[in-house]
């Protein structure tokens, strides 16, 4: 059972450090869409997916882990932490609750970051399409004719290039 145990908190330990790198990848975005990095924010989400794979797979190791705790204790496999740390030795229960705790808070602050990063990327692109509707204003309008059909009509603008010239 020991060895149950001393597995599950190497498991924690893993995704809490799986975790952090997480929270570190999203600082890094936020940090580069702030500065209007375009390029290093896209490898920054190419680095997100890939972590995102690396916490799935540490987190189906935790689960494995916690499983096999639980049937070793003579529990349900899919006990609950709570119920696995009222029977595992005394020694072992506040690591465990420290981990668990650890873990839930940085999954929370990873949860905001990621929401800060949408809101900011989503600003971003709500100024670009706003610029470029206002400096590439179509110059046709689609209309429709007297009889239903639809017709072009041209626009009398002139182009972008004559405009600054």
């Amino acid at each position: 059972m020991i060895e149950n145990i001393e597995k599950l908190i190497d498991a924690l330990r893993e995704e809490l450090k799986q975790y952090g790198e997480m929270l570190a990848l999203l600082d890094h975005q936020q940090e580069f869409v702030v500065a209007r990095a375009a390029d290093d924010v896209l490898r920054t989400v190419a680095s997100i997916n890939a972590q995102s794979g690396v916490i799935e797979d540490a987190r189906s190791h935790r689960e494995l882990c916690k499983a096999e705790l639980s049937d070793r204790l003579g529990l349900d496999s899919e006990a609950a932490f709570s119920r696995i740390i009222e029977v595992v030795p005394e020694h072992y229960r506040p690591l465990l609750n420290a981990l668990i705790d650890e873990n839930n808070d940085l999954v929370a602050r990873i949860q905001r970051r990621a929401r800060q990063n949408h809101t900011l990327l989503m600003r971003s692109l709500e100024m670009m399409q706003s610029f470029l509707s206002n400096v590439f204003q179509s110059r046709k309008s689609t209309l429709y004719g007297a009889s239903g059909e639809l017709s072009d009509i041209q626009q009398a603008s002139r182009a972008i290039y004559e405009a600054m010239g």
